[in-house]
C-alpha cells in the first residue's frame, strides 16, 4: 500500500513539473536589442537569453553584434605615449575609452574619414607642442594666429584658371562670421564666382569648395538670363545639386535660419515673359534697373556690368546667407562634411575687379597667460576619492568656438555648485583640420582643465559619438548621479536644474523638452533627413531636444555597456539616438520617467527659463548679469 501511494505521489509531482515547465516555456520573453534593430533578420545558431540585470546595473544578453574592423589612423590616435604625462591625463580621459566604438562595422557616416583626418591633425599637433616646449612657449612672429579680421585691397587684378585667393581665413568661420566683397563686374566675361574653399589635403591638392556662389550677368540689353547659382564641390563626390535664383516659381519653400533660399523679388519672373521691355536704365544708387515692366527678371537682379556692388556672405546656424547692397538675396544650407569651420580661404573666379575684401567676426582664442581671472575660471580639481558628483554637464563644442566657451566660463559655469565640485562641466571637442586651431585648443585645455578632446574630426554626422563619450565620462571617469548634455550656445540655470532634480526619482529618468510623437524627416534636402534604411519605422520613440536634457546614471551605464557590447544602434541624430537607446533601456531594465519641462527652450529665450538656446556670447554674459543683479531669469533683448 505504501509503495502504491509513493508511486502515485511521484507521478503526480512529475505531471506538475511538466505542466509548470510548459507554462514557463510559453511566457513571452523580452525582445533583445539586436532583434529590435534587425526585425527582418533571422538569427541562426544564437541563443537569446533572458535579460539579466547585474549588480552594477549593466544589461547582459547573448546576441550577435556588429564586428570590429580596421580603420586607418585609429591605432596612431590611441598611441599617446609621446604626450607628456601631466598633459596627457586631462584632455584624453574619455578619448582612451572610445577605441572599439570607432572601429565598429556599423559605424556612423564619415567615421573613417574623421579618424583618418584626426590622425593627421594629431601628428601635426604633437609637432607643434614639441616646438612650443622647445622654445618655452615664446611667441613665434612667423606663426599664423587666429585673428578677428583679415582684409585686402585691390588683390585680384589678374586671375588664374583656378581663380585667385583674395583672403586667407586663418582659423575657419564660426556663426556670425562674415566676408564682405566690394567689387565691379566686368562685362567682357559672362559672370564671376566667389568661392569659400577648404584646406588642401596631402593626398588631394584640390581643396573642397564649401560654397560656390556663381553669378551669370544679364549681358548687353539683357541678351542673357541673369542667374545666381549656388553649389558645393568635393574631390570625392564632385559637384552637388545646383540651387538657382531666380528659381522661376519653384514650390520649394524650405528656409535656412528662417530666411528664404531665394529673394522673392527674384523668384517669380522669367526672361521670356518680359523680353519685349525696351526702356531700361541703370539706377547707380540702388544697383537695380528702372523698367516700365516691373516684372522683368533683370529689374531686381543685384549685379550689373560695370556697376559697383557690396556683397556680404555671413555664416548662420544652418547655412550661408548673402546680402547685396543691403538686401538679402540668397541662403544656402550647409552641406554634409562642408561646415563653415572648414573654410580656409576666399577665392574669386571670372570677370570681377576687387576693390576691397574684408572678413570679420572670425574666431579668436583668448591668451590664458593674460587672463587676470584664470584661477577663478579653471575647472576645480575633482579627485578619484571625491564624493560622487550630483551632475556632470557635457557641452558640445567645436575647436574654433573659443569665444563661446569663454562666455560660459564667465557666466553659468561660475555657479557655486560648479565651483565647489558638486557639478562638473566639460567641453567635448573633436580635432580640427586647421593646425593652428588645434594648438590654440590645446593651450586652452591645459589652462582651464575642462576640455575633453575627441579622436575624430568634428563632423556634424559624428555628434552621437560625443553623446556616448559624455556617458562614459559620467559613469567611469567622473561618476555622477545625473548626466546632462547641452550645447556651447546654451545658457543653463544650474541652480534650477539641481532644484528640479531633487523632486525626481533618480532611476530611469529622461528630463528636458521631451517629444513624445515625432516622425523621421524623409525630405532629402532637409538637414535632418533620415532614409528608410537608417530608420525603417514611421515614428521615433520619445526623445528630448538636444540643446539640453538630463538622464539618470542607470541609463548612462546602460548606454555605455550597450555600446561596449555593440548591442545598441548608432544613429546620427544624437538626441533621437538617446531616445532610441532609452527605449531599449525601458524594454530590458525598468520603466522610464519621461519628464517634459517646457522651460528647456530649444529655440531662444523666454522668461522663467531653465535653459535658453541660440544665445551668442554677448547674450550669455547678459543673462548672467541679469541673474546677478535682478535675481530673476529675465531674457536679454
Amino acid at each position: 500500500m505504501k509503495k502504491w501511494t509513493g508511486g502515485v505521489l511521484i507521478i503526480g509531482l512529475a505531471c506538475i513539473l511538466l505542466v509548470s515547465y510548459s507554462f514557463i516555456e510559453k511566457q513571452p520573453q523580452k525582445q533583445s536589442s539586436y532583434e529590435f534593430f534587425h526585425p527582418n533578420e533571422k538569427i541562426l545558431n544564437i541563443t537569446i537569453s533572458n535579460t539579466v540585470q547585474a549588480k552594477d546595473g549593466t544589461i547582459q544578453t547573448s546576441v550577435r553584434r556588429p564586428h570590429l574592423v580596421t580603420v586607418a589612423g585609429l591605432d596612431y590616435l590611441f598611441n599617446l605615449t609621446y604626450m607628456p604625462k601631466q598633459e596627457k591625463a586631462t584632455p584624453f580621459l574619455a578619448w582612451g575609452k572610445m577605441h572599439d566604438l570607432l572601429s565598429r562595422s556599423d559605424s556612423l557616416p564619415e567615421t573613417a574619414q574623421g579618424i583618418k583626418e584626426a590622425a593627421v591633425a594629431l601628428k601635426e599637433l604633437k609637432s607643434k607642442i614639441d616646438e612650443n616646449q622647445a622654445s618655452k612657449l615664446v611667441h613665434n612672429k612667423d606663426e599664423r594666429n587666429c585673428s578677428y579680421s583679415v582684409s585686402s585691397v585691390n588683390s585680384s587684378t589678374s586671375l588664374s584658371n583656378n581663380g585667385s585667393i583674395i583672403l586667407g581665413i586663418p582659423c575657419g568661420l564660426i556663426e556670425d562670421s562674415s566676408i564682405t566683397v566690394i567689387a565691379i563686374p566686368d562685362g567682357n566675361q559672362d559672370g564671376f564666382g566667389i568661392e569659400f574653399v577648404g584646406p588642401e589635403g596631402k593626398d588631394d591638392p584640390n581643396p573642397p569648395v564649401i560654397l560656390h556662389y556663381n553669378v551669370v550677368l544679364p549681358g548687353d540689353n539683357f541678351t542673357k538670363e541673369p542667374v545666381i547659382v549656388q553649389n558645393s564641390w568635393t574631390n570625392e563626390f564632385g559637384w552637388g545639386r545646383e540651387e538657382k535664383c531666380p528659381n522661376h516659381g519653384s514650390p520649394n519653400t524650405a528656409k535656412v535660419d528662417g530666411l528664404v533660399k531665394c529673394n522673392e523679388q527674384l523668384t517669380g519672373s522669367s526672361m521670356e515673359e518680359n523680353s519685349s521691355s525696351k526702356h531700361l536704365s541703370v539706377n547707380k544708387s540702388t544697383n537695380a534697373l528702372d523698367v516700365n515692366d516691373h516684372n522683368h527678371a533683370g529689374s531686381n537682379f543685384p549685379f550689373l556690368d560695370g556697376s559697383l556692388f557690396t556683397a556680404t556672405i555671413w555664416a548662420g546656424e544652418e547655412g550661408f546667407h548673402t546680402t547685396v547692397n543691403g538686401r538679402h538675396e540668397t541662403s544656402f544650407a550647409y552641406r554634409e562634411k562642408l561646415e563653415p569651420w572648414l573654410v580656409s580661404g576666399v577665392r574669386v573666379k571670372g570677370g570681377l575687379r576687387i576693390i576691397s575684401a574684408l572678413a570679420k567676426g572670425l574666431p579668436v582664442s583668448e591668451d590664458a597667460d593674460m587672463a587676470m581671472d584664470l584661477e577663478d575660471l579653471k575647472a576645480p580639481f575633482i579627485s578619484n576619492k571625491s564624493k560622487r558628483l550630483v551632475l556632470l554637464i557635457g557641452v558640445f563644442s567645436s575647436g574654433n568656438n573659443f569665444e563661446r566657451r569663454m562666455a560660459l566660463r564667465r557666466s553659468w559655469m561660475k555657479y557655486e555648485a560648479v565651483r565647489s565640485g558638486v557639478v562638473a562641466v566639460r567641453f567635448f571637442i573633436g580635432l580640427h583640420k586647421n593646425g593652428q586651431v588645434n594648438l590654440e585648443l590645446w593651450k586652452e585645455a591645459q589652462a582651464y582643465q575642462d576640455v575633453q578632446l575627441m579622436p575624430f574630426v568634428d563632423y556634424y554626422s559624428l555628434l552621437t559619438l560625443k553623446t556616448i563619450a559624455i556617458c562614459i565620462m559620467g559613469t567611469k571617469i567622473l561618476p555622477a548621479k545625473y548626466i546632462m548634455k547641452t550645447d556651447d550656445d546654451a545658457f543653463v540655470r544650474v541652480d534650477e536644474i539641481l532644484a528640479s532634480l531633487k523632486t525626481k526619482t533618480p532611476d530611469g529618468l529622461l528630463y528636458g523638452m521631451v517629444s513624445l510623437e515625432s516622425k523621421p524627416q524623409r525630405d532629402k534636402d532637409n538637414k535632418w533627413y533620415i532614409s528608410t534604411e537608417e530608420w525603417p519605422h514611421d515614428s521615433y520613440p520619445p526623445w528630448a531636444h538636444g540643446p539640453g536634457y538630463v538622464i539618470s546614471r542607470d541609463i548612462a551605464k546602460f548606454i555605455v555597456h550597450g555600446h561596449q557590447q555593440r548591442n545598441l544602434k548608432l544613429f546620427k541624430l544624437e538626441d533621437v539616438a538617446m531616445g532610441i537607446w532609452i527605449e531599449q533601456f525601458k524594454k530590458h531594465v525598468r520603466e522610464v520617467q519621461y519628464i517634459n519641462d517646457e522651460r528647456f527652450y530649444n529655440a531662444g529665450c523666454e522668461p522663467n527659463y531653465i535653459l535658453a538656446h541660440y544665445q551668442n556670447p554677448r547674450m550669455v554674459l547678459c543673462l548672467w548679469e541679469k541673474l546677478q543683479n535682478e535675481h530673476k531669469p529675465h531674457c536679454c533683448d
